[in-house]
Formats: C-alpha cells, sequence, structure tokens
C-alpha cells in the first residue's frame, strides 16, 4: 500500500517527468512526500506564477507537458497567470492545486475554491480527483489532453484527504498520442493552391511543432518559393538567416511586411491561430471572410472557422503535416523568385537600425547579441516595449531558442529563463526584462541561485512603465499618469543574492560587462541605464 501522494509521484514518473516547479503547501503534503524518493527534480519557486510559467517555458522547450504545485487558494489564484500564458501559447502544462478535504467542501473552508469555475475559461480541462485508486487515470487523461489537438494547460485539484489516503493501485503508462498528418489528397489541395496562386505567403506559429518540422517548413517554403512570416513571438520556427524568411507578423511590424500579407491572393496559415496581434487588430486578415484566400492548417478542427473562415481547411499534427508538404512541394506553375528576393531584402532593410537617444543604445545592444552569442542561445523576454528591439533585430537561428508570451504577460522571461537553463545547461540563456517586468518576478532570481541556473539577465532600465507611456504619449500628450518608476540598485540585488551584477550606462562599457556576466559562472545581471526618451524602435519622446 502507498499514499496517494506517492501514487500521484508514481504516475508523473510514468509519464516521463523528469522536473516540477513548485511553491510547497501544506495542502499537498502527501505529494511533496511523494516527491522525496523520486527520480524527479523539484524546484521551489518563490512565487506561484513563477513557478507555473517556468513549468510553461518547460512545455514549450519540450514538447511534453510542464508540471507544477501550487497550493490551493492564494496559491492557485497567484499561478493563473502561467495558465493563461500556456492557454494563449498553446503549450502543454499541468497545474496540481491542493485542495481542502472532502468533507469541508462547499463551506467556504479556509482558501477554498471552485476550481472548475476559476479556471474552466483558463485551461482546456479542470478536475478535481475525489478517489484516491483513480489518480492514475485521471493524471492519463491529463497528459493526453494536454498534448493533444491544440496543446494547452489542464489543472487538477488533489483534495488533501484523498492525497493522504492509501491504495494499491498502479500507475498507468505513458500517453499515446495519435502521429498522423493529413489525407494525401489535401496535402495535394494545399500544394496545388500554393502553385497556382500569384503571390502567396505563409504565416508559421502555434504549438506542436518539433525541430525536424521546422526544417521541412524551409524545405517547403524553398521548393514552393513562397515567402515566410512569423506569427507573433514565433520567430525561431524558420532560421532568420533563410532566404524565404520575411519577418515576424506582429507587434511593430515592417510596414512593407504588413502591405505584403494584406495584398497577398492567398495566406497559408499554418499552425497559427491568426490570434489580434498577428492578425492586426482583425484588420490584415479581417473576419470572418479575409480579402485573401485562406488556408488555414490546424492541430485542432474546433479553431477552424471560429474566427476567420478558411477556403481550404485542413487539420492534424501540424509537426507531421509540414513533413508532408515538403515532400510534396514543387515549383510554382509561374516563376515567384523575384517575389521571394524582394520579401527577403525588404526584411533585411528594416533589420538596418534606428538610432535612439541616449548613451546606451538598445539597438546596439542587440547587435552586440547577434554577433556573439552562438546559433543554440536561447533568448526570453515578459512583456513591454523593450521588447520590440529584440523582435526588429535579433536573428534567431535555430528551433527553440525564442521563448516569449504570445498572452502579453510581464514577468515571463526571468521565470522561462531558469526553466531553460535547468533544462539546457549547456546553452546560453539570455533573459531581456524591462525594469517593469522584472520587478514582477525579481524574487525568482533567488531561484537561479539557489538552483545554479547561470542565466544572464539584460534589465532594460527606463525608469517608467514604457509601453503605456508610449500609448499615453499618443493619445494623451504631456500628461503621464501612474507610469513613472523608482527603481532599486538592480546591480547590488543581485551581489545580495551572491550573483554577478554591474550597470551599464554606455554603449562603449556593454561588450566587456556581458562577456564578465557571460563568464561569471553564477547568475548574472546587468542593469542597462537607457534613456526614458526611447519609447520604442521607432518613436521618441520629446523634451
Amino acid at each position: 500500500m502507498k499514499h496517494g501522494g506517492q501514487l500521484l509521484v508514481d504516475c508523473l514518473h510514468a509519464q516521463g517527468v523528469s522536473r516540477v516547479f513548485c511553491v510547497p503547501g501544506e495542502s499537498f503534503l502527501a505529494a511533496l512526500d511523494g516527491l522525496y524518493d523520486a527520480e524527479i527534480d523539484t524546484v521551489t519557486a518563490r512565487q506561484e506564477g513563477g513557478a507555473a510559467m517556468m513549468a510553461e517555458a518547460h512545455g514549450k522547450l519540450t514538447g511534453t507537458p510542464g508540471v507544477a504545485f501550487v497550493t490551493r487558494g492564494p496559491g492557485a489564484t497567484n499561478a493563473s497567470a502561467g495558465v493563461h500564458v500556456a492557454m494563449q501559447d498553446s503549450t502543454p502544462m499541468i497545474l496540481f492545486v491542493g485542495q481542502v478535504a472532502r468533507d469541508q467542501r462547499d463551506r467556504e473552508a479556509f482558501q477554498e475554491v471552485d476550481y472548475r469555475a476559476m479556471f474552466g475559461p483558463l485551461a482546456k480541462w479542470v478536475a478535481e480527483i475525489d478517489q484516491t485508486d483513480r489518480i492514475p487515470e485521471y493524471v492519463s487523461r491529463a497528459f493526453h489532453v494536454a498534448q493533444a489537438g491544440r496543446p494547452g494547460p489542464v489543472v487538477l485539484a488533489l483534495p488533501e484527504d484523498m492525497l493522504s489516503a492509501e491504495t494499491d493501485a498502479e500507475a498507468a503508462p505513458a500517453a499515446t498520442l495519435p502521429q498522423g498528418g493529413a489525407p494525401e489528397d489535401q496535402i495535394t489541395r494545399v500544394v496545388d493552391a500554393v502553385a497556382a496562386a500569384e503571390n502567396p505567403f505563409l504565416i508559421v506559429g502555434g504549438g506542436g511543432w518539433t525541430g525536424d518540422a521546422a526544417r521541412a517548413l524551409g524545405d517547403f517554403a524553398a521548393h514552393a518559393q513562397i515567402p515566410v512570416g512569423a506569427s507573433f513571438r514565433c520567430q525561431d520556427y524558420l532560421d532568420n538567416r533563410h532566404p524565404n524568411y520575411a519577418g515576424d507578423v506582429g507587434l511593430g511590424i515592417n510596414p512593407k511586411l504588413e502591405a505584403r500579407v494584406k495584398e497577398a491572393d492567398l495566406l497559408v496559415a499554418l499552425g497559427t491561430r491568426l490570434g489580434e496581434i498577428t492578425s492586426g487588430g482583425y484588420t490584415r486578415v479581417v473576419s470572418p471572410v479575409p480579402a485573401q484566400r485562406l488556408v488555414h492548417i490546424y492541430n485542432d478542427p474546433s479553431e477552424i472557422g471560429r474566427v476567420f473562415r478558411p477556403e481550404i481547411a485542413v487539420t492534424g499534427n501540424v509537426a507531421a503535416i509540414t513533413r508532408q508538404l515538403a515532400e510534396a512541394a514543387r515549383a510554382p506553375d509561374t516563376d515567384r523568385g523575384d517575389q521571394v528576393k524582394a520579401a527577403r531584402a525588404a526584411y533585411e532593410a528594416w533589420q538596418e537600425p534606428v538610432e535612439t537617444p541616449g548613451d546606451l543604445k538598445m539597438e546596439r545592444v542587440i547587435a552586440h547579441l547577434n554577433d556573439t552569442l552562438p546559433d543554440d542561445a536561447i533568448l526570453t523576454n515578459g512583456a513591454g516595449n523593450y521588447a520590440g528591439w529584440l523582435h526588429r533585430y535579433y536573428r534567431f537561428r535555430g528551433w527553440r531558442t525564442q521563448l516569449a508570451p504570445t498572452s502579453g504577460s510581464m514577468g515571463y522571461g526571468l521565470p522561462a529563463a531558469i526553466a531553460a537553463k535547468l533544462h539546457a545547461p549547456d546553452r546560453d540563456v539570455i533573459c531581456l526584462a524591462g525594469d517593469g517586468c522584472f520587478q514582477m518576478v525579481s524574487q525568482e532570481f533567488g531561484t537561479a541561485c539557489q538552483y545554479g541556473a547561470n542565466v544572464v539577465v539584460l534589465v532594460v532600465n527606463n525608469g517608467h512603465y514604457g509601453t503605456i507611456r508610449m500609448h499615453q504619449h499618443r493619445h494623451y500628450p504631456g500628461r503621464p499618469s501612474g507610469t513613472a518608476m523608482v527603481n532599486p540598485d538592480f546591480a547590488a540585488l543581485a551581489r545580495a543574492y551572491g550573483a554577478f551584477g554591474a550597470t551599464v550606462q554606455t554603449d562603449a562599457e556593454f561588450a566587456e560587462a556581458f562577456a564578465a556576466a557571460r563568464a561569471a559562472g553564477t547568475p548574472a545581471l546587468l542593469d542597462l541605464k537607457v534613456s526614458p526618451k526611447a519609447l520604442s524602435t521607432t518613436l521618441e519622446l520629446p523634451e
């Protein structure tokens, strides 16, 4: 006999889980006890939102569910930010939440929450395990649901008396998922439509991808002579050096790229939902019937036609379908080599830096990262205008080298970087965070130090919430409100944790400081003192 916590951990081991993230709580003590002897690393975060974002980033990197444990009530509400990221980013993830004992439910017991009601709109499936013997059933279903179709988060509530009860049940085998692509006639129809089009364009993104599929995407684009754009924060799906790569279809888009998307006679949406940012607020691609003929290829049939009516709809495993497209690709009916070259030339021109004010310029920081970092370096960020320089100027050269929230969640970059470094300790992991973004999760820098996750954090410090300040400048000029920040000495904070910390105030100082940070042998933080006038890659705040 074993208690439910031990059975739950056995089930995770059977599913191939090697690491979990948590903030400990008395509501799941039995699960913590089960982890004591397990061959599963337990990473203790400082706040539940950080733990959930670490699990989400682990899911992004591996393609298998990241796992987090949090306690009931405020623990669950804190973790909801990470669940929201996983849902909007189509990332497989499982959140286990401690729950009040079964005989105390529906009394508003201490920290009691109805998790089905709370997480229902945020997750693919939410359930509570009421019987210890059924833990294997629920865990098996959770891993299937999190990975099937459109990947996403699952939430399972764990009543504490259920976890502590004894059972002789055994773990179920690992989840088995369909790997098939699409019928050959559908692949042929897509390939023929692309070949016949005069000026087609392909937008790639979404969940369920693999490195092999990313390489197949490049082969398909080259053979079919079709330019490729990355949907919002999916810039690592195609090597940015590929001659068919035309840039990112997101915020701060290249105007020439936006025109190309709008003027395409055939738009191929491969794996992407074409969400609000990628569709330009549903103006680059209008709903319900786009101006472009639309081919929508997606993991889940429930998404097809939800917002946009496609002319050709294909559902199935996107990674497998991309490989099918690469194998079936053929030259277009009319040569489009000049179009591909024009799209690439527009991207190259957009890469030319626009000088911004101040002694330390983000365009030069990103240029140095381009020149210095290896192809497999992982870059993470949260939300804020500082990310615009990364999106515009950095060239992602390998699959899963970009971890960023399409949900636009502030605070994501540091937890994601920690998860990435623990997963890939031999790779450079660089976190870019605004001063506001970093301070939402700055306590997780202690987690990095505790576990030896030697990330390099670049805090872009301009003394205000830059994105909101930009919008205020546009809509209510001369009337800033609620956006100014008084910041600590970020470098001193890093040193207080026993890590490397330095302040950078000029372009000339950055290269040496960055080299020292990479070589420090500890987590490192560079406080980048940038001008508050540099609101974006193109917008400058007047005096």
